[in-house]
């Protein structure tokens, strides 16, 4: 059991029973009191005591080695864990906002007694003290489960807030707040559940890498001695430190292919060990003394650098034949608004007008 994961499991563990304990107080203080908008921000504290729970389970699943099933591991588990918690709470929300609305509708009020507040004011404290706590052990073992519980434990002091100050306005003002509060806590409850379904539904489908990451990869592998440039540079996560990419490199296709194959294992050894992705490099050859075929790629760069803005041209060749074929690939942004046939028709033109030659071009999203 490694030291973070032991952090990771004392900080669950310290907040489960942080939370236990304030449900406990903050429902049974409702119940006596009859203040719906208490027994809501107690079962919230409920709710927190169940994620904890199963963040708890994900490390200790997460944890686990990559078997036959899961050759990538298990670390996708902390996302899993992350979305049965969003359901949880969406439910939770939508049973507190209907029990709220039928308060507002009855027109009832319950009056608040002196250790209602003293509960209330305890746990503010303990949120408090508990954001405080699971910040310091996210930002050192870089985990999602605890960044999001310190987020949560933030949120319910705010939450925990509004329900103190329903109380004081019902016991001193005489307003009939406690419904309309429930309603509010109900609402943040939903809040919080959604945010954490769609954040955990994201890195399910596949999220894009951080762009830092990706300019640090690329970095790396211009360092590789006889490497003139980098594409299709494509990154893969399975949950934290699980992370393995692909990309092409171009090297001049007049070096020995064994000489080419010891620069790039060397790359992917090095970005291995100075970022723990696991790297797998492809060489794309590149005919350096073609100059027909070098002036037609820098020709038909400038015609096409003006149809969408990070349009780039690479894996280009020319083939000799019965005619001249140019072959290339075309990468275009994600959210390049034109569509790739219409990309693809467009550069196709642009090689014609360029010369007798007929174009294959491939058009990928990057």
């Amino acid at each position: 059991m490694n030291e973070k994961f032991s952090a990771q499991t004392r900080a669950s563990v310290i907040g489960m029973v942080c939370n236990a304990l304030l449900a406990a107080g903050k429902i049974a203080a409702g119940a006596l009191t009859g203040l719906l908008s208490v027994v809501a921000d107690g079962v919230n504290n409920l709710s927190d005591c169940a994620s904890s729970v199963v963040a708890l389970i994900s490390f200790r699943v997460a944890q686990k080695p990559a078997d036959r099933e899961h050759p990538y591991g298990h670390r996708r588990a902390e996302y899993v864990a992350s979305m049965c918690i969003a359901f949880l709470v969406l439910v939770l929300a939508v049973e507190f906002a209907r029990e709220s609305l039928d308060k507002i509708l009855a027109g009832t009020q319950d009056a608040s007694v002196w250790w209602v507040y003293l509960v209330l004011g305890v746990s503010v404290l303990v949120k408090a003290g508990m954001f405080v706590g699971y910040r310091a052990v996210a930002k050192r073992t870089d985990s999602d489960p605890l960044r999001a519980a310190a987020t949560d434990s933030a949120c319910d002091c705010i939450a925990t807030l509004a329900v103190l100050a329903g109380a004081l306005l019902a016991q001193y003002a005489h307003v009939a707040a406690d419904g309309w509060v429930g309603i509010l806590v109900a609402l943040f409850i939903g809040w919080q559940g959604v945010k954490l379904l769609l954040e955990a539904g994201s890195k399910l489908l596949g999220q894009a890498p951080d762009r830092a990451l990706v300019e640090r990869l690329r970095a790396i592998l211009l360092t590789g001695e006889g490497v003139l440039g980098v594409h299709d540079l494509r990154v893969y996560g399975y949950g934290k430190g699980v992370t393995f990419a692909t990309a092409h490199a171009e090297m001049d296709a007049q070096l020995p292919a064994l000489t080419s194959h010891a620069v790039l294992d060397g790359l992917e050894r090095k970005v291995q060990e100075e970022t723990g992705v696991v790297m797998t490099l492809h060489l794309d050859p590149v005919v350096m003394g073609d100059e027909e075929a070098q002036e037609l790629e820098q020709r038909l760069r400038a015609a096409v650098e003006g149809i969408a803005e990070g349009v780039n041209i690479h894996d280009f060749r020319l083939v000799r034949g019965t005619t001249k074929k140019a072959v290339f690939e075309v990468g275009i942004p994600f959210d390049c608004p034109l569509s790739d046939s219409e990309v693809e028709n467009t550069v196709s033109r642009a090689v014609r007008l360029l010369g007798d030659y007929e174009p294959s071009v491939t058009v990928e999203r990057e």
